[in-house]
Formats: structure tokens, sequence, C-alpha cells
């Protein structure tokens, strides 16, 4: 919504009504149609309802609403309807104004706890509607004119400023554009607020990103109260320049930092500019290869002075202390840890701990997630003698930000950065012409979980999410009883109510308990749904926003069955259907619930994977199940049914065994040669060679290999690939034999460039 103000005024002034004397012949209802006649004059659109469940309906989906006028007398019996519906609007927002309609009379009865959360009065029967409407035009006004946080404030009102600009960018306002056929359509298919908002650090009035000054510096101290933090930055190059920022200030040439194998190449980025060298905390892995959490046995502080013994590089390296640790949380996979519990084991051997909590911006506005994330609890209450905690946000991925926005979030303890010296890194990696759409964007995203809000829309999240796990439950059941086989979610077969105590299945928990409980989601020591063996009760839980969607072929103690879909092949199909999913493994989808998605989207889902068990179910012609990859590849698939593929493609995973050389390959950490930034330093010289994988045994890579999905790296630059029947070398043997069986099925591998089908890696030359 938009300030008066700011000179933004594309949104119009909306307000709801509801009142159940609408339609009638009676004083009250003719009131009620003169106000709204009224309003309309003002230019104020009045969406009406009737009941509160119409009402309550209305407030959810439409965020556009600035003023609500209810009627207290809603309803034949007591006022109950009527709090109910301001219990609606208070859930989502603290701020937008509630106007009573009342007679003197009955404004007695009004509770105290209501009357703390409206705004005012309308007598309908004693004033006039043109005093009436002029008071809530001017509430609506107030409204709009704090709505919007400081940068976006700031950068909207600025773009209506039609000024004769001398500096950069170019196209000024975008007139530029209008000067060319191809570039008039190019300010047409984006409109021209964005190129009117696409200014030059050279406009003072919106201030500066490197020194943090003006609405930019209030909006991160806007930020730095919404997630909870001493200090937060706007990132405009996204988390993966933000990890850099970071562990560059943090961590020198030759220093050790400790570093969470399941980590994203930003960090092995950073570890490289650095100069640093990493020590891996290694996580577990499961049966259907999904990457777990780092044993909590594994970070204390015996545990972390072993690994820097055992670590070759940091041989004869004088200060043997760790510097900094960064870990990931939640994983890939929706994994959170218990961040409490973090603190308390590796703050007792480094003094900086760094999460990467890319995917996890939303986690501080909904009590799903307390004391697992990173700015946990009140920032007032992490001492000096707590660790300094960093945290990374790509608020673009699923918070509301445009594409490359990200957060740094701080909070001092033990031996913290100052501002000033951090500053210095920071404008390292900034841009000197940054994209104040992308900082606005940034704004946004804090403003949206800012107050009630916050809770309202991830508990949305959750709430969809949850339907559709059970939903798939429930199915898979189903068809189970019948003697079928469907799609399954990783998630707990059984919940605990926690208020009766019984233990059901989890298609038929209740949804609130699983919208509501933590317990409901927490790794149990030895439960066998999840394949972590016996993980510290309480340690860590996975988020219930992301699905992992299971498809038929794992045992359920590991090893493959008789007969199996690989989840690629689902994936393909899902795809013909306009449907994109996250991630893809050998038998897992993964399918995020952002605060984007509706029932309608995952019910399309849910009906498409219906669709694929049918076409599997009676081998549809590939012509028709999936006409683009026989329009790429023909001449290999050509008479394929759907479950012919399927059966083809699970018989080459048995016989390449790819799930289990990818847990094999993972499952120790290579022999590092050098550190990652002498190995780069060596690429930079051209001292590397490519070679092909039956060339590459025992040889040092100069680059990082890591397989997509999961992105994870299975050789760091400077590490040894291994003998020839070790599994390294045995994994992405097997990555490669399958990728030339399968057209339209390969896997993307960064650090391997294929040719032929031949897989490539840079390795280090012989000295």
């Amino acid at each position: 919504m938009n300030s008066p103000n700011s000179g933004h005024q594309r949104l119009g002034r909306r307000a709801l009504i509801v009142d159940d004397e609408i339609a009638e012949e009676s004083a009250a209802g003719r009131a009620v149609r003169s106000l709204i006649a009224e309003l309309e004059r003002r230019d104020i659109s009045v969406v009406t309802a009737t009941s509160s469940e119409d009402a309550a309906l209305v407030i959810r989906s439409d965020p556009s609403l600035q003023c609500i006028l209810l009627d207290w007398d809603l309803g034949p019996e007591g006022h109950d309807l009527s709090i109910a519906v301001v219990d609606a609007v208070r859930h989502r927002s603290g701020t937008v104004p509630i106007f009573l309609l009342a007679d003197r009379s009955v404004a007695s009865t009004v509770p105290a706890a209501v009357m703390g959360q409206i705004d005012d009065f309308v007598w309908l029967l004693e004033d006039t509607t043109d005093f009436v409407g002029g008071r809530i035009l001017a509430a609506i006004d107030r409204y709009r004119s704090t709505v919007l946080p400081p940068m976006f404030a700031a950068l909207a009102k600025f773009s209506q400023v039609h000024e004769y600009s001398w500096h950069t960018p170019g196209h000024t306002g975008g007139t530029g554009f209008l000067k060319s056929t191809v570039g008039r359509a190019f300010f047409e298919f984006f409109g021209e607020p964005l190129f009117r908002s696409d200014l030059s650090i050279s406009v003072g009035e919106l201030g500066s990103l490197l020194d943090h000054s003006g609405p930019i510096g209030a909006s991160e101290k806007y930020a730095a109260r919404v997630f909870g933090s001493h200090r937060s930055y706007h990132v405009t190059n996204g988390s993966s320049t933000s990890n850099r920022i970071i562990l560059m200030a943090s961590v020198s040439r030759d220093q050790i930092a400790l570093c969470d194998r399941n980590c994203h190449k930003s960090a092995e980025h950073a570890m490289t500019m650095s100069g640093a060298i990493p020590t891996y905390l290694v996580p577990m892995r499961n049966h259907y290869g999904i990457i777990g959490p780092i044993p909590s046995e594994r970070l204390t502080r015996v545990a972390i002075r072993k690994l820097i013994d055992s670590n070759p590089l940091a041989a004869g390296i004088e200060d043997r202390e760790p510097k900094h640790a960064i870990i990931t949380n939640s994983t890939y996979d929706g994994l959170c840890y218990n961040v409490t519990r973090v603190e308390e084991l590796l703050g007792a051997s480094v003094d900086r701990l760094h999460f990467d909590e890319a995917w996890y911006g939303y986690a501080r506005f909904n009590p799903m997630y307390r004391d697992r994330h990173a700015m946990h609890g009140d920032p007032g209450d992490h001492s000096a003698n707590k660790p300094t905690v960093f945290a990374t946000q790509s608020t673009h991925k699923l918070l509301n930000a445009l594409s490359q926005a990200s957060f740094i979030h701080v909070r001092d303890g033990k031996n913290p950065i100052p501002h000033g010296l951090f500053n210095e890194t920071f404008m390292m990696h900034a841009s000197t012409s940054p994209n104040y759409a992308i900082i606005a964007s940034n704004d946004v995203s804090a403003a949206m979980m800012d107050g009630p809000g916050g809770e309202a829309l991830t508990g949305e999240s959750i709430e969809e999410a949850v339907a559709f796990r059970q939903m798939i439950s429930r199915l898979n059941n189903e068809f189970g009883d019948k003697g079928e086989w469907f799609f399954d979610c990783w998630q707990p077969d059984t919940v605990i109510d926690p208020k009766t105590g019984r233990t059901l299945p989890f298609y038929e928990a209740s949804a609130e308990a699983l919208t509501t409980y933590p317990s409901c989601w927490v790794l149990k020591p030895g439960a066998q749904w999840h394949g972590f063996g016996e993980i510290e009760d309480g340690y860590c839980m996975l988020d219930p926003i992301k699905v992992s969607i299971v498809t038929p072929g794992v045992a359920p103690r590991g090893g493959l069955m008789p007969v199996g879909i690989p989840a690629s092949l689902v994936t393909a199909y899902l795809d013909s259907r306009g449907i994109v999913v996250e991630k893809t493994t050998d038998f897992t989808i993964l399918v995020l619930f952002s605060i984007g998605i509706t029932k309608g989207k995952w019910g399309s889902l849910v009906s498409a994977l219906c669709d694929f068990k049918r076409d599997y179910d009676v081998n549809l012609s590939l012509e028709r199940a999936i006409p683009a990859l026989i329009e790429d590849h023909g001449d290999r698939y050509a008479g394929m049914g759907l479950k012919d593929l399927a059966d083809t493609m699970f018989s080459a995973m048995k016989e390449l065994k790819t799930t289990q050389m990818m847990s094999e390959g993972f499952s120790e950490l290579p022999h590092p040669e050098m550190s990652p930034v002498r190995a780069y330093e060596r690429l930079v010289r051209g001292q590397v060679e490519q070679v092909t994988l039956n060339e590459l045994a025992g040889r040092t890579v100069a680059t990082g290999v890591v397989p997509y999905p999961p992105g994870i790296p299975l050789l760091m630059p400077g590490e040894n690939a291994g003998p020839a029947d070790g599994p390294i070398l045995g994994y992405l043997k097997s990555l490669e034999a399958y990728d030339q069986r399968f057209p339209g099925f390969t896997h993307d591998t960064h650090g391997v460039e294929v040719e032929d089908g031949v897989y490539r890696v840079y390795c280090q030359t012989r000295v």
C-alpha cells in the first residue's frame, strides 16, 4: 500500500464494510448504503460482506484493504461474530484501521480487549455521511502514509520527480529506450515505474549502499528490528556474495575455518579468495541419499580438535584455533538445527558462527521454528559471552523479493567485527551501481514479515504444505490397501498427538497439531523414516514447507526394491505439464511451499501425480506422455511407453549402483593435497590439464567437482580424486555411464565438461 506523500498512486483506496443489514429496508440498512455511496464519491472502492465467514475470506484474500468498517451487532446472538472479524483482521495486520458501526447505547458493551484492537466508532444514525466519510478517508490516508518501509517509500516518492537527469543510467528514466523499436518493446514489457526507479548513486536523496546512509541506512535498521539482528546489510548480488563477504571479513590466509561439507559453492569460493584452511564437518546421509545434519557429537570441542589435528592442510600452522565456522541451516531438504544447541557445542571451539540460511529467511516469523534459526530469541539477550553470529538469507528464495536480493544479519558476541572493519569487505564485493529496485524489494520483504503479517503468511504456507502432505499420505495408504503403488512424502509415518498422546498415522493426525507443534516434525532417535540412526533427540527438525516427494524404488532400510520409478522420469512428465520442481535426486522430488503457493497450485500437482500413475500403469506411449522427449531423442526412445522407460532406467540404476555409489562417494573426505587458494593460483598460472575419468586416478583436481543435485562438493579444489576403483571415481563413472545411456536425463555436474558423452575434469599438472 502506498502513501499519498510518496507520489505513488497506483494502488487505490479500498475499504471493507461488514454488515448483515446492507440489503435490508431498515434505518441501519439505508444508513450503510448511504455511507457506501459517500465513500465511492470520495474514490474509495468498497467491498461488502454480510457475514463473519464471508468477511474472513475477503480479509484473507484481499491484502489491498486499507480500512475495515464492522457492524458491532453482526448476527442475532451476542458479539462473537464481530469479535471473530476483528481477530481475523489483527491476525494479518496490527495497523489497518478498524471502525465499529454502532450506536451510543451499545458502545458500552465493547470489551476492553476489543477496544484495544479497534481505532474508532461510527455512529451511523447520528453523524452525517459527509462527516463519517471524511473521517474514514483521513484514517485510510494516515495508514497509507505509514505502511511503506523506508527505502521503498523514498524510491517510490523520488521516481515521480520528473527531473532532467545528467547522470547514469543512460536511459534516463526509460526515455532512452523509446528511441528504437526494440527499446520501446522492452520499455512497454516492464513498464515505466521500473525505469523511473532505476537510479544512479548520484541521487543523494536515496542514500548510499556503501556507506549505509539515508533511506538505505534507515531500511537496514528497519530490517535489523524485523529480523532480530544487531545489524543488517542489504546485498544485491545474492547470498553467494553475502557468504563471501562474511568469510572474507572473518578469516584470512592460513587461518583455520570450520566448514560444513554440505555447503554452497560460494563457501568454497570464499575459502579460495580468503586463503583460509578449511576443516570440514561431515553431515550424515540416509538411504535416499538425503543429506542430514552434522551429528552433535562431531561438534564438541574434543571432536573439533581431532579434526584439525588430522587435517593435513593444518600441519605446520602455528595458530591452530579455528576462527570461523559455517553451517548450512536449513539443509536443501529442509532439516533445521536446534541453533541454541549448535551455539553451545561449536561456541566452545570458535567465536564466530555463520549460518547459511539462504532458503530459510522466514523462520523467525513463525513459532514452529523457535530456537532453530540464527537470529532466534531477543537480540538483547545475546550477550558478549556468546559467539558472534552471522546469517545470510536469500530473500528472493522463500520470502518476497527480486532475484539476487539478500540480507546479511549480525549479532555481536565474542570477538565481534566492528561495522567499520566489516564494511571494508562489504565494499569490496558490493557494486558501486546497485539496483535500487532489488534493495527496495528487500525492504518490502521485511515489511511483509513485520508484525502479525509475518506469522499469518508463514502459517498459511505451513497449512498448505501440511494439507498437501496429508493428501499424498492418504492416497498412498488407499492405493496400498488395494495392493497398488503411489507416491509418498519423506516425513514421519506416525504422529503423537500433543493433546491426547495418541499415536496416529500421519494422514489421520490433526492439521492443528501438524501446523502448530514442532514436536510433530522433530527427528527422533532411531526412527526408521528419517534414516539417520540414533540422532540426538530434539537436535534436528524437518521443515514442513520443504516437501520431498518419494518415488517407489528404495527399500525402507536401504537398497533398491525389485521395481522402481526414477524421480527424473516423473520430473520430465511434470515438466511437460508446466509443473517445474525445485530439485530431483534418484528417488526424491523437492517442492517448496513458499508464500505464493495456493491450493490451486498444489492441487494441480496432486492431479498430475495421479495422471502419472494412470499413464505409467497402462504404459502410455512416450509420444503422448512426454512428447518433447521423443522430439529431441526419438532415435533413442521411439516405440517405448512410460513404464518401459521407467523399467529400463531403474534397471540401469541397479546395474550402475548410482544411489549406492553416491552414498559411498560422499561417505568419506578426499585427501587434500593443497589448500583451495593454492589450487586456484596454479589454475590461474595455467598449471592444469584436462583429463578423462580414466586418467584422473590419483590426481589432484584444480576445480571443485559438484554434482547437481544436490549441489554439494564431491571434490574441493586441491583434493585428490583417489584410486581408479575408489568411491569418488566410482560415483563419477556411474553418472557418466548413465548419461551416455539416457540422453535427456543427463546429470549436471559443475567442474565437469562433457565431450561426446565423456566426462573431463581439470586437474593439476604433475610437478
